[in-house]
């Protein structure tokens, strides 16, 4: 049989994420747009923060339920229906304007992007002695579109415009489609379990709640406007698209990594170095050092991006392992939904080197929390 049309080979979850990676195109450049073309969208830069965070807020209560329908209609038949909804919500992104047509695409794409993660964990889990590799190998392909399109897609919307940027990306989403047609019917369906609307933290969990806030949440939506304030929109696009694409590229290629580095030099060491590196990153920010500063920031959240699931593989037992996955996934997505609200309120009344201050303080903090 096919590699790609066995469930048990690693063909399915490399196309699995090859849909993923495709259908993410959009959602990766709106936060280098949109921050810094609030008006061209018909909104302002609190509902900028609003529609930042309704992708990751919507995901955060459905996983559960997402489950329950890959059970019923299976993996290849979600990734269709999720690769078609996605392309519609970028295109949303390029014909809608004012918050509600926004925010319909932003809560569209939340629910395509948990539907598409689940389908890449279906496929990986069918072998369960080769998951973890399969799991690395699979966001090192999600990476491949979204760090390409930062890199490339500013200069595409200094170009052509911002809204006719993500009708393009649209159309280009709709390859995700043929992709996720070739995933094979059979394979290891979700099993729905009970939704826990928000799991109770732990010490590590909050660390990676500040992670998502700071990085993933704060960062990614005030980059651009801090290039801004002293360049042209044009600029501030294209050095975000830059610093962001570094984070997706340099996590594409450690994710593989992460879990030998881990095994070899133990993941703790290495985390509480990558956190520190955050920590100056921000601190430098907030100094006025933006390239360097933003280079060390995201180069900081790669490692922490690899490293922290085998961290908690290490913490926990073989039995509680996933379950702590994803307890702090959760709460990762919590913190990265909450930056952009707090990041959209405060630009305009608060100094953004105060927040950048506040920013570090925070993963000094989080430092604290990783001690075991």
């Amino acid at each position: 049989m096919n590699a790609f049309k066995s469930p048990h080979g690693i063909g399915p979850t490399l196309l699995s994420a090859g849909v993923l990676s495709i259908s993410l195109l959009g959602d990766i450049l709106i936060y280098v747009v949109l921050p810094v073309n609030a008006e061209l969208f018909g909104v302002t830069l609190f509902w900028v923060g609003v529609l930042l965070a309704a992708n990751r807020l919507i995901r955060i209560f459905t996983y559960g339920p997402i489950a329950a329908l890959a059970e019923r209609i299976g993996p290849r038949n979600l990734a269709i229906a999720a690769a078609i909804a996605a392309a519609i919500s970028t295109l949303g992104y390029g014909f809608g304007i004012g918050w509600p047509v926004l925010l319909a695409a932003r809560i569209t794409w939340g629910l395509c992007f948990a539907a598409l993660t689940l389908v890449i964990f279906a496929y990986a889990v069918s072998d369960k002695s080769k998951a973890g590799a399969r799991v690395g190998f699979s966001r090192a392909i999600m990476n491949i579109c979204p760090t390409l399109a930062l890199f490339l897609g500013p200069l595409v919307a200094v170009a052509v415009g911002p809204k006719d940027l993500f009708i393009y990306l649209g159309l280009i989403s709709m390859l995700a489609v043929p992709l996720a047609v070739l995933l094979p019917k059979e394979g290891r369906r979700p099993e729905p379990k009970k939704t826990e609307w928000l799991p109770m933290p732990k010490r590590f969990d909050l660390f990676m709640f500040i992670a998502g806030l700071t990085v993933d949440g704060v960062f990614t939506m005030a980059i651009t406007i801090t290039v801004a304030q002293t360049s042209s929109i044009g600029t501030a696009m294209v050095a975000g698209g830059v610093l962001l694409g570094i984070r997706r590229g340099s996590e594409g290629l450690l994710s593989p990594l992460g879990g030998i580095l881990g095994d070899k030099y133990g993941p703790h060491s290495l985390l509480f170095l990558s956190t520190l590196l955050m920590a100056i990153g921000f601190a430098l920010l907030a100094l006025g050092y933006v390239y360097v500063g933003g280079l060390l920031a995201v180069i900081g959240r790669s490692f922490i991006a690899a490293l922290w699931p085998a961290e908690i593989a290490h913490r926990t037992t073989q039995e509680k392992t996933l379950r702590r996955i994803a307890v702090a996934q959760t709460w990762r997505d919590v913190g990265a939904s909450t930056g952009p609200l707090i990041a959209g309120s405060l630009l305009e009344v608060v100094a953004i080197g105060h927040i950048y201050w506040t920013m570090a303080a925070l993963v000094i903090v989080g430092l604290i929390l990783q001690r075991r």
